[in-house]
This record gives C-alpha cells, structure tokens and sequence, in this order.
C-alpha cells in the first residue's frame, strides 16, 4: 500500500504553542505601541481633548488597530492578506486631519475628520483590485529599493525615541538605548530557539528594568489610567462630509495603499510565501474596511506597520497567528486603559535602542531582495541609487517639500511613497519589461 504523506504547513499557517503565541504577540505590541497612540495623542491635542477624552481617543486606536490586526492575519472571506501583518493608524492621516482642524476649529472637527476618513476607508475597499495588478510593476528592483526605504526611513523614529523629542540627547536617554541595544543583540547571540526569537521583548524589559532606578519610568501615568473604558460609536462626533476633506483624505488613502503594498511584498519576501494580486487585493480591502470601521469607535485610517514586518524579519516567527495573538491584546488594551499603561511604561529611549536594530534588520531585508536583480545592467544601478536619493530627501530635510502644494507634500514627504513612484517609473522607462504577475501562480 502506498501512502501519501501530508503536505508540509507553511510557517505562516503553523500554529505555535499558547506561551509562544502570547509572548510574541507581546513583542510585537510593544514594537508598535508608541507609534499607534502617537497620532490620537498629536490630533487630540490639536482639537483640545480634556484627559479623560483623549484616553478615550487612544484606548479607540488601540482597540481599531486590534481589530483591524485580527481582520489582516485571520480574513473574512476576502477581506484580509492572511499574512503576520500588524495594521494600526497611519501617520501619513496625520497632517490632513490637523489642517482640517485648523480650517473647522476645534468644534465639530473631528466628524469632518471621520466623515472624510470613512469615505477613503469605501474608496480603498473599492480600488484593492485595481490597486493590485501593479505587482508586475515591483520586480526584485523595485520591491527591493522600497523596502530598503522603509527600513532606513523608520531610523529616525528609533532616534527620535532616543532623545525623546529633545533636541539634544541625554547622557541617561543614550545609556538605555545603548544598553537596550546591547541586550538585544546579546539575547539574539547567545540564546537559543524561542528564547532568540524573543530577544527584542527580553531586551525592552532590560532596559525599563534599568531605567527604573534611574528615574526613567513613570509610574504616576499607570495609576492614572482608568481601568475600563471605550468610546460609544460615535462619540467625537458624527461623520459629515465635505469635499475638500473627502478630497485630501483620498489622497492620503493612495500613500497607505502604496505603503500597506510595499509592506506586503516585502513580508511575502521574508516569510517566503511570495505576494501575489489575490493577497494584495485582499490586504487592501482589509485596510480600507478597518479605516471605514475605525471612524465608528473614534478611530483613524489604518495601514500595515513597517516596524512589525522588520520584527518578523528579526525573530523568524512566521505564523500570523502570533501576529493575531498581537491583535487580541490591542483590543484588551483598548477596552481596558490600566493594562496599555503597562506597555506605556517602557521609556521611549528604551524603545529607540530597540527601534535601531529592528528598523535596520528592515534595511536588510531590502538589501537582501536587491541581491536577486542583476546589476550588470547599468542602468540598475542608476535606478536604485536615484529611487533612494529621492526617498531620503524627506528624510535629510524635512522641510525640504514645504513650498509645495499640501496634495503634492502628502506623498512627497513620505520617503517611502516617494522613492516608490521613483523606482517604478524609472524601471518602466529604463529597467528590464516586466510581463505578466510578479510572481506567476501566486495568489497567497
């Protein structure tokens, strides 16, 4: 009798023990804590949120980007990539939605804010299967010089964490990044299975350990959190509409998308299970269905998280239900404020130490995916280097766009979309022909 073995599980769809599950998701919540309450901490201010409400507004955020997590890694029926991919608000929403505010004022603002914001989540959803056949357009050439992008354009967020808004860093600040540094990469040498895999965790829990005899951890903010709370629908306001908002939300919604695209292929990459349109398609649809139904707890437009996919990369954890087990904890943290000031205790210097080798190993894994192109051709070359010179002029001058009209400084201050386009049309113009899908065959 002959016997047919069963097909190997991807590591993607591997499901891992329940200690393994909830440690990393842990890690990777702790990864992309700071930068999903960041932009309801910027926007709340700007429209003059008492404590209370802009707890509110961030436990909103937090519970959005859970469920919008949970929809990316678990799907529903073709809402979903199905991927290790982590989805929280994207900064890109960031400046639209403060000169709405400033155009409205603070009264009324946000359902302007939302009401546009709900539109792009509809419009999004609409575009993903046209968005998707560009993936001819992002050979290793391409794919590979946008996720280098991504990598070395988080590095300032990590140095930011660093000096913690300060123009100057302190000596305190870059001894627990230094030594936050230190224990993550002695964690990833020296330890072994799990436990190496776990090392960013192991070493953000080193250094607030450090950080705590010095001064560094502010309990006060944990005592002062409220141990349950979330936002009715529609609490902040009811979503009006307006075209000039609709109009700027949309084009905001076109850098996610490109963003959100990237960070797909790039994670096909790194867990070796290659994007495909059907992926792609479906990821996006995810992200404009999460943004759509973000406005209705107090959210914002939501977008894979870059930091997340380097995270990945640096673990070798695959399986998107460790990912999913990150969602379910954003929800806790969420409906439940007390237990998000745990994570808000870790300093931001200590998540800068952190943020440096976890952006880089990004970086990596774009230099990686370059290494499949053929740079014999000359003009490979040229187009690489240009793609990242023009990616990192946000990067190198922030204020460099500033003369330009607000539609064309939404995409050109975003190093990432920027170089994007750059890479693409170059490639088109001067690069090899790309026939057909990226990858013949691949739908997941």
């Amino acid at each position: 009798m002959v016997t047919t073995a069963e097909p190997a599980v991807h590591p993607v769809d591997a499901k891992p023990p329940t200690i393994q599950l909830l440690l990393g998701g842990v890690q990777h919540v702790a990864a992309m804590y700071a930068g999903v309450v960041a932009p309801p901490l910027i926007i709340g201010a700007a429209v003059g949120l008492d404590a209370g409400q802009l707890s509110l507004l961030i436990s909103a955020s937090l519970f959005t980007a859970g469920l919008a997590t949970l929809l990316q890694t678990l799907g529903v029926w073709r809402f979903g990539a199905r991927l290790p991919l982590v989805n929280g608000v994207t900064f890109a929403a960031v400046a639209p939605v403060l000169a709405i505010v400033e155009q409205h004022g603070t009264s009324g603002s946000l359902g302007v804010v939302y009401g546009a914001t709900l539109v792009g989540g509809g419009l999004v959803v609409l575009a993903a299967p046209f968005f998707s056949r560009l993936t001819r357009f992002f050979p290793p050439l391409v794919t590979g010089t946008v996720i280098t992008l991504i990598g070395v354009s988080l590095l300032p967020v990590a140095v930011g964490w660093i000096a913690d808004q300060r123009d100057a860093v302190r000596p305190t600040g870059l001894l627990l990044a230094g030594f936050t540094l230190l224990a993550v990469l002695a964690c990833n040498r020296f330890l072994s299975g799990f436990l190496s895999r776990i090392a960013l965790l192991l070493g953000l829990v080193a250094g607030t350990l450090l950080a705590w005899p010095l001064g560094e951890v502010d309990p006060d903010a944990l005592a002062a959190a409220p141990a349950f709370g979330i936002a009715s629908p529609f609490h902040f306001g009811t979503p009006s509409f307006e075209i000039a908002a609709i109009v700027s939300m949309a084009i905001v919604m076109l850098v996610v998308m490109a963003e959100s695209t990237a960070d797909m292929l790039a994670l096909g990459e790194i867990v070796r299970r290659p994007t495909g349109e059907k992926t792609l398609a479906d990821g996006l649809r995810a992200d404009g269905l999460a943004t759509a139904a973000a406005t209705v707890f107090g959210g914002f437009a939501c977008t894979a998280f870059a930091q997340n996919v380097g995270l990945v990369a640096l673990t070798r954890m695959y399986s998107r239900y460790v990912v999913a087990a990150s969602g379910a904890i954003l929800v806790l943290l969420g409906m439940f404020p007390v237990t998000g000031g745990i994570v808000a205790l870790v300093p931001h210097p200590v998540l800068g130490g952190a943020g440096l080798v976890l952006f880089g190993s990004v970086a990596v894994s774009g230099v990686r995916t370059l290494a499949k192109a053929s740079f014999d051709r000359p003009a490979n070359t040229t187009i690489v280097a240009a793609a990242l010179g023009i990616g990192l002029i946000p990067i190198a001058a922030p204020e460099f766009y500033a003369g330009f009209p607000s539609a064309v400084r939404t995409v050109l201050d975003s190093g990432i979309s920027a170089g994007c386009i750059t890479a693409v049309v170059l490639n088109l113009l001067f690069g090899e022909r790309v026939t057909g899908a990226r990858t013949p065959g691949a739908t997941r």
